[in-house]
């Protein structure tokens, strides 16, 4: 993967976490994790299981047990997460371009944009 198509992948997950704010919903949530995972392994490779910032993702402090939520608490839930997965993909992108920090695979050196 390139630093370019790190960036632009990196965009339109950051863009679909806003859509997913706007107007939540549990299985957009679900696949919209799942690649935003699946690219931030593939940038960074996988997270130490203590750092933080993966450790709370998905784990709002209002999460509702023992029972199916409502709409509204789904609704809640599927923007705090999204949120809070949004902020990670900040800082990633964060980490790429204002700070060209090198990731995992990258081909053509650290900010060349090839």
């Amino acid at each position: 993967m390139t630093r370019d198509e790190l960036i632009r992948r990196t965009r339109q997950l950051l863009a679909e976490g806003d859509r997913l704010q706007a107007s939540p919903s549990l299985p957009a949530l679900q696949l919209w994790l799942k690649l935003s995972d699946d690219l931030l392994v593939a940038a960074w490779g996988r997270m130490d299981r203590y750092h933080l910032a993966w450790l709370m993702v998905g784990k709002p402090r209002d999460t509702v047990r023992g029972r199916p939520m409502t709409p509204a608490e789904e609704s809640s839930y599927v923007r705090e997460v999204a949120r809070q997965k949004t902020a990670a993909l900040q800082a990633s992108l964060d980490a790429v371009e204002r700070q060209r920090m090198p990731f995992v695979g990258e081909t053509g050196g650290v900010g060349s944009g090839r």
